[in-house]
């Protein structure tokens, strides 16, 4: 007599129970851009829009572009200001050689004043005419008329120190 009862008391808590319960366990905690995650320990930081390029105690802001090649610049740049001598250079740019070899992805560009460029992997151009060649694009100045921004360079007057930074 107890018997049936028992196996239906068992049958009906067997029927009331997942046999297989889901957990849904909270999504694991995000890794915050702070710069302490990744390989060189700046892969979670934001890329910045602007760098800054000082000629004798003035600045202008640069707008970059986003590649390897300014990727590999700012990353350099959080480190420390790098600082390099350009020359005039065909009446249209002044040129210097960087110091350190970025990547690159050349492509036939027609340079316009204010264009800042990569040229041969490892010298930063500064254009203040045009030309037109196999570059890398790092970014534009940000200036006013051409004659503040050949001013600014210094053009046509011989070798100028550059200094970039964030």
């Amino acid at each position: 007599m107890f018997r049936p009862i028992l196996i239906c008391l068992l049958a009906l808590l067997s029927c009331t129970k997942d046999p297989d319960p889901v957990v849904t366990l909270p999504d694991p905690p995000q890794e915050k851009p702070d710069g302490n995650g990744g390989s060189n320990g700046n892969d979670n930081m934001e890329m910045p829009d602007h760098i800054q390029l000082t000629v004798s105690g003035k600045s202008l802001p640069v707008k970059i572009e986003e590649n390897a090649a300014t990727k590999a610049l700012v990353a350099a740049l959080r480190e420390a200001s790098i600082t390099y001598e350009a020359d005039d250079y065909g009446g249209f740019e002044k040129v210097g050689a960087l110091g350190r070899s970025l990547p690159t992805s050349n492509a036939q560009i027609s340079t316009q004043p204010g264009d800042v460029i990569l040229y041969s992997g490892n010298q930063i151009v500064l254009f203040y005419g045009t030309n037109s060649w196999s570059y890398t694009r790092i970014g534009k100045m940000e200036y006013g008329t051409l004659d503040e921004l050949k001013t600014f360079l210094k053009a046509g007057q011989g070798k100028i120190s550059v200094t970039l930074s964030l």
